[in-house]
């Protein structure tokens, strides 16, 4: 049997630190990895390491997240792959602008809905949605199918049955938006919904705490009827001019909840 003593009476020698220390410390290099990937990546992009500036020395970045040698290179790795940094020999690791950033990185987004105030990520993802999704409705309804269509409507319904239930309502708008991205058959454009899973639960709590008058919900439940009938209509023109209602709406209802600090 393997004599563990040494490994007990190095950990009891280290000196006091804090939780999060002990918890690298303690990890497993896979856990190890994944830390120091998401603590570096919430540092670069909170603004603790601005774009355009080199990061720290290796000694230092090591002393700082309490990480190996290793696992920081491959952290590295990993953040260059997700176009946060890039490294120049003799130069050193440097912060990449933001324009280089894959914003579609599940963990990007995550790291911006941690650090970054939700109304900035929440008109940024609009202006984005504003572009696609009108285009994506009118597409829908020229190419749905009526298995396409049967599950926009149950999305719909769920949608319509959950209205006083904020989790649930969030989770079938969600539903009935992706759904309208199959119904394109196109598979890019369905994995635009999968990218931004996250980032669009976030805006969508917003823009249904800014329509929480009851008037204002039920507005907002028949503008995504409408959608859904233009759709069932095979109407492309109506069914893009009513989804960019719908959008504009939408973004309104998120400013009024921001303003009201929801």
């Amino acid at each position: 049997m393997t004599d563990k003593r040494p490994i007990q009476k190095s950990l009891a020698q280290q000196p006091e630190s804090s939780g999060s220390d002990r918890i690298f410390s303690l990890a497993t290099p896979l856990e190890m990895g994944a830390n120091i990937v998401n603590s570096i990546g919430r540092d670069i992009v909170s603004g603790k390491f601005e774009p355009d500036t080199r990061l720290p020395d290796e000694a230092s970045m090591l002393k700082r997240y309490s990480v190996s040698r290793t696992a920081l290179r491959e952290a590295y790795s990993k953040l260059a792959a997700k176009g946060l940094i890039i490294a120049r020999p003799k130069v050193g690791t440097s912060v990449r602008p933001h324009a280089f950033w894959n914003m579609l990185d599940s963990e990007v987004l995550g790291w911006h809905l941690q650090t970054k105030p939700a109304g900035e990520i929440s008109r940024e993802l609009y202006t984005l949605r504003r572009m696609v999704e009108p285009a994506t409705a009118a597409l829908a309804a020229q190419v749905r199918t009526e298995d396409d269509l049967r599950k926009i409507e149950i999305a719909f319904g769920d949608m319509k049955a959950t209205s006083m239930d904020e989790s649930e309502l969030i989770e079938a708008d969600l539903r009935f938006h992706v759904e309208i991205l199959f119904a394109t058959g196109n598979h890019f454009i369905g994995a635009f919904s999968a990218l931004i899973h996250a980032a669009m639960m976030t805006t969508f709590k917003l823009s249904w705490r800014g329509a929480a008058a009851v008037l204002i919900k039920e507005e907002r439940l028949l503008q995504h009827g409408e959608v859904l009938e233009a759709i069932r209509q095979q109407n492309p023109e109506l069914a893009k001019e009513r989804m960019e209602a719908l959008l504009d709406a939408s973004i309104n209802d998120v400013n009024e909840a921001i303003e009201a600090g929801a």
